[in-house]
């Protein structure tokens, strides 16, 4: 079984968890995700029955990084 565990270091760690929580709690087939806070990174830990299942949900969960980030730095009016 494929595994993936993503730090990700950012000041928006907490940000990054919370957006990618509920994502979590569906039902998708072929993979379970968990993700938390560890010494202040957001970490995302992935099993997916094949690698097919694991490319969907690593392209999924990075896409979802990267909105979260971007919008961030919207917010904060830089660019």
């Amino acid at each position: 079984m494929p595994t993936a565990v993503l730090r990700i270091e950012s000041g928006n760690a907490g940000t990054v968890v919370s957006a990618i929580e509920p994502e979590t709690r569906r039902d998708l087939l072929r993979t379970h995700t968990d993700v938390g806070l560890e010494d202040g990174r957001a970490v995302i830990r992935i099993e997916a029955d094949d690698t097919s299942a694991m490319r969907a949900a690593l392209n999924s969960y990075l896409e979802c990084i990267m909105i979260t980030e971007k919008i961030d730095r919207i917010t904060k009016g830089s660019k």
